[in-house]
């Protein structure tokens, strides 16, 4: 092991330590995963943002929790996420080893009032939010169409998108797309957002969007490549809740740049409102991190105080750039209030939504 590694290691027990003392003084004494294996449960498939997310934390996961269990990531996709996250409402707490991992698609249909959502967000326990944000991208013949930020000569094509759902996170785009008058058909039914990645890649998809995370792994290698142009990042949340360029692509115009340029676009009104609304919920609070109904304080104590261990990594600002971008990784109350962010969106912009939904793609929930 080297000297920097073994400081490390040093550097991260000591930091698990303290935050361990801390949630014993609240109560809490921690639970030992000694021999264990952890398994983080993701609603989708192993190609999208929520893969590479929870790949990416697993072996870091698991050097932080007390006995360094093995953290062993299982994909169950289905239904949008709604089959996943259905499952995890029926578990009960057990001994700490079962977690699991929800994202803005698992949000949007609980908001919505989805009837195959079967979960209850208050009944979980939240040790982990990672914010996060998106990107749209064209083929380059398409993005060769628009002028600077105006999307207007682009009203005229067909544009097929590969989607998960409309009642899933594909509704920001899909309703973004709508209010710049392109004329988007998605071919729903995807299990993931890879998926939609691969679809334009084989070119039976000409527009696509992907968080952060799977746009820096999966889509910068195409851009580098010619054969991908970003279009847009859905942009960021300053202090005073004004869309801003996103941290990670801050030369990228933000779609609220593109739709002020673009005619009949307007970024006022209940349209803009419920737009800003569900991006709001679906990306400042992107994925989170529960332990099960029914969680002691001592699991909570472990996994608060092992993702508050792995965020003081000396190399984590390094490391965490590249693969999940420049975003809040929040814990204990503030974890807990990006929860309530995320699973909350003003009435109007809900039903507005709902109306659309149904007028736009036949979706009835209800």
């Amino acid at each position: 092991m080297s000297i920097k590694r073994t400081a490390q290691s040093v550097a991260l027990s000591l930091v698990a330590a303290a935050a361990m003392t801390t949630g014993a003084a609240a109560g809490g004494h921690g639970i030992d995963l000694t021999g264990k294996t952890v398994e983080w449960v993701i609603p989708f498939s192993e190609t999208g943002g929520s893969a590479k997310w929870a790949n990416f934390y697993a072996p870091l996961l698991s050097e932080a929790l007390p006995g360094q269990p093995t953290v062993v990531v299982k994909f169950m996709p289905g239904a949008g996420s709604t089959k996943g996250a259905n499952w995890f409402q029926d578990q009960e707490f057990k001994d700490g080893t079962v977690i699991f991992g929800s994202s803005g698609s698992t949000q949007f249909p609980y908001l919505l009032g989805d009837p195959r959502v079967k979960y209850e967000y208050g009944d979980w326990n939240v040790v982990l939010a990672s914010g996060t944000g998106g990107v749209a991208y064209l083929p380059p013949e398409l993005a060769s169409k628009m002028d600077g930020l105006d999307a207007s000569l682009l009203q005229g094509e067909d544009f097929i998108y590969g989607s998960q759902g409309a009642t899933r996170l594909d509704l920001v785009p899909l309703l973004a797309w709508e209010m710049l008058g392109l004329q988007v058909e998605p071919v729903f039914g995807i299990k993931g957002r890879g998926d939609g990645r691969l679809m334009f890649e084989r070119g039976e998809a000409n527009i696509d969007y992907q968080t952060s995370s799977s746009y820096l792994s999966g889509v910068t290698p195409l851009v580098e490549a010619g054969t991908a142009v970003p279009m847009m990042s859905w942009g960021a949340l300053d202090d005073d809740g004004n869309i801003v360029r996103d941290p990670t692509f801050p030369d990228m115009p933000t779609f609220k740049e593109v739709c002020e340029a673009t005619a009949g676009c307007e970024t006022s009104g209940e349209q803009w409102d419920a737009w800003k609304a569900f991006f709001i919920a679906g990306f400042p609070a992107q994925k989170m991190v529960f332990l099960p109904k029914g969680a002691s304080n001592d699991a909570i104590v472990s996994y608060t105080a092992a993702f508050e261990a792995i965020k003081a990594r000396a190399d984590f600002a390094e490391i965490s750039a590249g693969r999940l971008g420049a975003y809040p990784q929040m814990t204990g109350e503030a974890a807990k209030k990006a929860l309530q962010s995320g699973t909350d969106v003003p009435e109007a912009a809900k039903t507005f939504v709902v109306n659309w939904l149904e007028e736009r793609y036949g979706v009835t929930l209800n």
